[in-house]
């Protein structure tokens, strides 16, 4: 069984975020970071559960909490997907600090549009791996379609999110229109492995194709057949963490 460490370090915007390093038990083969979906958190079941796997079959995970998100500090609202980008890259740079260069990315859903972003930042990476990811990040505006003409026009709006009341403000909307991950996944040059659920009706797969095509060799598909977008079905997490922790052995520091 692995053990959990709580850390905090500093964001892109100085506001510090909140973290949990799973770390294994026993030897460690290497570490990496988890980059969880829009507005989840770090004790989501998606992230929790395939940490505490990934930590499982050997290799640290450090998860955490976006700006404004569960135990960090800031705004949510202040923050954007290139905030997500820059507070990825900063969390492999703490990592690093501690002595725990990290040699793999793991990102759920917008998390995973996150790492594919951050990966060319970190320069002692050595694999990705995307978990129900959209090719897009602006995919993700489809569940604020109804507040984008308030939001536009008023500067902010109020959005009910899977029961969570949250602000989103203009400049996290155009922030999402000018990203696109076509050059990063071309430009990625490290091991990918695409993992995504054929039934998944929240980031359809053809997300997973398209990041699939786009990237170079050597990349990965995996169908997580069964699997739901947040991966709360029972196993569905840990069966993805098995499949990553299989595939990432042969790039981790211990594996060579």
């Amino acid at each position: 069984m692995s053990r959990s460490e709580k850390v905090t370090f500093a964001g892109s915007t100085g506001e510090m975020l909140s973290g949990i390093v799973d770390v294994p038990e026993g030897g460690v083969k290497g570490w990496g970071v988890f980059s969880h979906g829009f507005t989840l958190g770090k004790d989501s079941p998606a992230a929790s559960r395939i940490c505490k796997a990934l930590a499982d079959n050997g290799i640290g995970m450090l998860r955490f909490d976006n700006l404004g998100l569960g135990d960090s500090a800031g705004l949510w609202s202040e923050g954007s997907f290139s905030h997500k980008v820059a507070d990825t890259v900063r969390a492999a740079e703490f990592m690093r600090a501690e002595g725990r260069a990290i040699s793999l990315l793991v990102g759920h859903s917008f998390g995973g549009a996150a790492v594919l972003a951050a990966a060319s930042e970190i320069p002692e990476l050595d694999a990705v791996a995307t978990v129900a990811a959209p090719f897009s990040p602006k995919h993700v505006a489809h569940v604020f379609d109804a507040a984008l003409d308030k939001i536009l026009s008023e500067g902010s709006a109020e959005v009910d999110l899977g029961g969570k009341r949250v602000e989103i403000r203009r400049h996290f909307v155009e922030d999402l229109e000018n990203a696109d991950l076509t050059d990063c996944i071309k430009r990625l040059h490290k091991p990918l492995m695409v993992l995504h659920s054929p039934t998944d009706n929240t980031v359809g797969i053809e997300n997973a194709s398209t990041i699939f095509q786009t990237a170079r060799h050597p990349r990965n598909f995996v169908s997580l057949e069964g699997s739901d977008h947040l991966l709360t079905g029972k196993g569905q997490a840990a069966r993805a963490a098995k499949i990553i922790a299989a595939w990432a052995d042969q790039y981790l520091d211990a594996g060579r």
